[in-house]
């Protein structure tokens, strides 16, 4: 980030998110919320002597802006690491409880919740109103937050092509052993996550890595099965309770979108690209909504202005997402399916060409069939086969249906076209 913008949008970067760690205390314990919190001390760690440099080099770096943080070569982990950037009193609290806490307050002061209501576009009206349409009323607001992981809204914003979502994967074991202090991260692929967790009464250990863009084919060995190789290697007697994974959207740049979501939209406000990072940057996205909706002047609004035009750094990364949303919206379409009717296993599925059109196939653990038409809703692009999950996701933006073609995840809102017969 200092390479890229210089030291005083780092300075910023950093200071926001750690405002945003005091102000989360500040609010659990005004609340009252029960959500396991703990201050930490946060590692980003190396096993490879070759990048021994790149680690103090970050010591040095982090260090020029006068944040406290050390080189260190011993950590709680049960392995070696030839060297960690130590960064003290970080946060550590589990987000569902402290979710539920802030519901609490919310409908406490006479605030309101609707579930099962799917927002599906807003507008201005002449008044600068903004209507919002959903699947069970029309609403009427003068502002309006889109808070909805990826932003559903294409035009004004064309944030679909400025983002891309990505998957990681997490166990939860029960190791049988006392567990260590503090969270870990590696510094490199393959990314590997360390923490725990209270469970029950015992301190379980979290494991998280595998990442992959979102639609992207991968499988149970690259996935669950090398965090739980990993987790076995130091503590082999270990059980692994919980499996699950997330993803969230990253922008191209890899900073957030805060702020207003177009020129032509001034009241409607938009926070997103958090790369799962998120417990403390939707705070600093709270932070800069309220004060640019009271008309207060917040000082770390111009970092994640969703209208900037930053110069893409990772042209690599810009190059990856046009191809990959070229290939899937047009030329995939155009090629063969991936295998033929009978190659497909029980519990499993793909995509095959009948009467010269693709259809989704997905044959459950009894060989019953069920077929959709496999391309998202959101913006027309060929959905890929997700085997771990037994989901259609979307290559391009990371929509998710289940196998039955039900929307199980944004950008995309309706389901898919079902078949009722395979041969249709």
């Amino acid at each position: 980030m200092i390479n890229s913008y210089g030291k005083r949008f780092a300075t910023d970067y950093l200071k926001a998110n750690e405002i945003a760690i005091t102000n989360i205390k500040q609010i659990i314990d005004t609340e009252k919320i029960n959500c396991d919190f703990a201050f930490q001390n946060s590692y980003v760690y190396t096993t490879k002597k070759s990048e021994l440099a790149t680690i103090k080099k970050e010591v040095e770096s982090v260090s020029s802006l006068g944040f406290p943080c050390e080189f260190v070569t011993k950590t709680g982990l049960p392995f070696d690491v030839v060297g960690a950037v130590c960064f003290k009193n970080q946060a550590q609290f589990h987000p569902i409880k402290y979710l539920s806490g802030l519901v609490n307050s919310i409908t406490s002061h006479g605030g309101k919740i609707f579930t099962h209501t799917i927002a599906t576009n807003i507008e201005n009206d002449p008044d600068f109103t903004c209507v919002v349409s959903t699947n069970q009323a029309t609403v009427r607001s003068k502002f309006v937050i889109v808070a909805s992981h990826y932003p559903f809204v294409n035009f004004p914003g064309f944030y679909f092509a400025k983002m891309y979502q990505s998957t990681s994967y997490l166990i939860a074991m029960d190791t049988k052993k006392t567990l260590f202090n503090g969270m870990y991260i590696s510094a490199s692929d393959p990314i590997f996550s360390y923490r725990t967790a209270k469970f029950k009464g015992k301190k379980l250990l979290l494991v998280g890595g595998g990442e992959h863009k979102t639609g992207h084919p991968s499988c149970y060995a690259d996935t669950y099965g090398m965090l739980e190789q990993e987790a076995k290697k130091f503590y082999p007697d270990g059980e692994v309770l919980f499996r699950w994974n997330t993803r969230d959207c990253i922008s191209l740049d890899k900073i957030p979108f805060i702020g207003r979501y177009s020129p032509s939209m001034p009241n409607v406000f938009l926070g997103t690209g958090f790369k799962k990072w998120g417990m403390t940057l939707s705070c600093v996205a709270s932070n800069i909504i309220v004060d640019l909706i009271c008309g207060k002047a917040n000082k770390y609004e111009y970092l994640f202005k969703p209208s900037r035009l930053h110069p893409i750094k990772n042209r690599d990364e810009l190059k990856n997402v046009l191809v990959q949303s070229a290939n899937s919206l047009l030329f995939d379409k155009f090629k063969s399916g991936n295998m033929n009717f009978d190659q497909i296993q029980n519990n499993s599925g793909s995509i095959v060409e009948i009467n010269n059109q693709k259809v989704g196939i997905y044959k459950n653990s009894d060989g019953q069939i069920y077929a959709v038409k496999p391309i998202c809703t959101h913006l027309g692009c060929l959905l890929s086969w997700n085997d771990i999950d037994k989901t259609w996701d979307c290559p391009c933006h990371g929509s998710r249906f289940d196998y039955m073609g039900n929307n199980i995840y944004d950008p995309a809102f309706k389901n898919l076209d079902v078949y009722t017969s395979p041969s249709v």
